[in-house]
């Protein structure tokens, strides 16, 4: 069996985005806009934390499940490819996080 990307999800979310169908949380979530889906992938943060303060495992792995797709569909809504963070990302190894981060415009 082919090991499930994040490739893999994105291809997903963007199908179901694009289906139409009532029964379809992609679907809804996109049809509601940044809004709703900042709104969800916020929630999923907070929880995601919450979970990993507590030490609870299983809560963490589920909880970083539903804020890695809630985070693909807000990329999707706003047209930001994974390609686009992966290569921000891939950008960022050649350097320390210390230095990235002091070369970062103040604001």
């Amino acid at each position: 069996m082919a090991e499930f990307s994040l490739s893999d999800l994105e291809t997903l979310i963007r199908e179901r985005a694009q289906s139409g169908d009532p029964d379809s949380w992609t679907a809804k979530l996109f049809a509601r806009g940044i809004d709703k889906a900042a709104q969800k992938l916020g929630e999923e943060a907070v929880e995601t934390v919450i979970a990993a303060v507590k030490g609870d495992r299983h809560a963490l792995v589920s909880e970083s499940a539903d804020l890695i797709y809630h985070w693909l569909v807000v990329l999707g809504i706003s047209g930001v490819p994974l390609s686009e963070v992966v290569k921000e990302l891939e950008s960022r190894t050649g350097r320390s996080g210390v230095a990235e981060k002091a070369s970062r415009p103040k604001g």
